[in-house]
């Protein structure tokens, strides 16, 4: 088997150039060149799930070549990268271990080498680029499985690029990564998004890794120097464990035997693969803590983030930028760097379920001025205040929705225990009101941090979450009670229950609410007590 598709010589990567949207294929080196001009707009092959794995390569890989040839500034010519790639595999001066299709008792791209090179026992074969891919199809995935039969090599880059180094346990003899929480887990990336492009980002991150190596490898237990970086180069049986101590901090892993082919006289790709009887990397007990640079780390339970079916929801990205629950990934600190207007944290992610991917989930997430300043002065105390301050109202005033939607549609019976039939509906629709606040929560946190009168705001942002609710609480009238006097005291009942739930005194759900409705009715009651 001769070597084929050489990333290191041939434009086998496509992009759209940031001048007018031009295309233009890359060789990898040129790739490396290319982003530290800052030139690349997006790549035409990269599905949405696969941006993160595709840059968290290009950015450990490039950070790795850096290091091993002490240099702490980004090369500028093609030659330069090329030169730096192949000094990473010493023992494949050829290039083998940069082309897709290589002898299997030789590394190839993200393919270990074959003891003996034997594959006639590898019965799983795949013919579309999306059926190597990560994803498992499930009803919450638009995408559906060996659509890419015409796939150009990219397209099979980018699924191997995502298989390797982001997938997880998928039933015996088919194990997951290192870098997240448990096999059912996921490797979500939670980053700083800086003004310009991808090549922007790209440098961005690689030199926050740089500065950040020696800290790494001591919190981690890893190699400083002499570690294992590029985990397809050595063979791999499939019997075996690589201790996690062995690792450089910036390792790119593999997590699957595959091994990619042509047909006989033909260009199409096609996979092999097989099982393997342990993990690539032995590291279960340490939880996903791995030292990654996009993850957060739930400190007091000793693990990585993993999310759940609600993605990057408001109360979670809250917690993640300014709470204290979660150590922050290294990539999401602001730096004096990043630009003054215009920043952006960038959370992304996949939420995987026994067997399956339950979704991808991506949150962009303005930073006002005010903001990003006291998250690189390491002042976050007031920001997670306010943040405290807002979900905490949201969940108030939605429950006091709730109670009203359910009174309407139990009827406007007078009790607190409601039927499962009226709470059900009382559920659905109050989802709108949380979804509607999940969505405007940072615009309208920064706009409070951003302004000179910051209580005046807060209420202004109360009072317009108010009318919100109530408009989703008249909404809701056509679906409950239609007769006649049931009507009256359904609807009656259930905006007794909104103001009267706002207004209360005893034990408000939002006191800045209850005294701003109080400091209202005075004049009418000043004046109701003159004679």
């Amino acid at each position: 088997m001769t070597l084929r598709y050489n990333l290191l010589d041939e434009p086998l990567i496509r992009t759209r150039l940031v001048a007018g949207g031009q295309p233009q294929s890359f060789s990898l080196p040129a790739l490396l060149a290319a982003l530290g001009r800052d030139e690349i707009r997006d790549f035409p092959a990269l599905r949405p799930h696969q941006r993160h794995p595709w840059h968290a390569f290009l950015v450990q890989l490039a950070a790795m070549a850096l290091h091993h040839a002490d240099r702490d500034a980004i090369f500028e010519s093609e030659q330069a990268w090329k030169d730096a790639l192949l000094a990473l595999t010493p023992d494949d001066q050829d290039g083998a271990a940069w082309c897709l299709i290589s002898p299997h008792d030789r590394p190839a791209f993200m393919q270990a080498p074959v003891p003996s090179g034997a594959v006639g026992s590898w019965k799983n074969r795949l013919s579309a680029a999306d059926e190597l891919d990560m994803l498992v199809t499930s009803k919450n995935h638009d995408l559906k499985a060996a659509r890419m039969r015409q796939a150009e090599v990219d397209d099979w880059l980018m699924a191997l690029v995502s298989l390797q180094t982001h997938e997880g346990f998928l039933g015996a003899r088919n194990y997951g990564i290192s870098r997240m929480n448990g096999g059912f887990a996921s490797r979500p990336a939670i980053g700083v998004l800086p003004q310009g492009y991808w090549g922007k980002r790209w440098c961005r991150d690689v030199l926050i890794l740089l500065a950040h190596r020696e800290e790494i490898a001591e919190q981690q237990g890893l190699q400083s120097e002499g570690g294992v970086g590029l985990l397809w180069l050595e063979p791999w049986s499939g019997e075996n464990s690589r201790a996690f101590a062995s690792l450089d901090p910036f390792y790119v892993e593999i997590c699957r035997r595959i091994r990619l082919g042509c047909a006989d006289g033909a260009h199409a790709i096609f996979a092999i693969s097989t099982g393997s009887k342990t993990a690539h990397i032995e590291a279960k007990a340490r939880n996903g803590m791995t030292g990654d640079p996009w993850t957060p780390v739930d400190t007091a339970a000793g693990k990585a983030l993993t999310i759940n079916a609600e993605g990057f929801h408001y109360r979670l990205a809250a917690e993640l930028l300014f709470g204290s629950k979660y150590r922050r990934s290294i990539a999401q600190v602001p730096d004096a760097g990043d630009g003054s207007n215009g920043l952006v944290v960038l959370a992304q992610g996949v939420t995987r379920g026994q067997g399956k991917t339950e979704g991808y989930h991506e949150r962009r997430i303005p930073i006002s001025p005010k903001a990003r300043q006291l998250l690189i002065q390491k002042q976050t105390d007031r920001l997670a205040k306010v943040a405290g301050e807002r979900v905490y109202a949201i969940s108030q005033i939605r429950n006091v929705l709730w109670t009203a939607l359910a009174a309407l549609f139990d009827q406007g019976a007078a009790k607190d225990k409601f039927s499962d039939s009226a709470k059900n509906k009382a559920s659905d629709f109050v989802k709108p009101f949380e979804q509607a606040e999940d969505i405007r929560f940072f615009d309208a946190l920064n706009d409070q941090i951003e302004s000179d009168q910051p209580e005046a705001e807060h209420l202004q942002w109360l009072l317009s979450m108010v009318s919100s609710a109530e408009a989703i609480l008249k909404n809701a009238f056509t679906a409950g009670p239609q007769c006649g006097e049931q009507r009256y005291r359904a609807q009656a009942a259930a905006l007794s229950r909104f103001h009267g739930g706002l207004r209360s005194t005893k034990k408000p759900p939002v006191p800045i609410l209850a005294e701003y409705y109080r400091q209202q009715s005075l004049p009418k009651e000043l004046a109701h007590e003159q004679p």
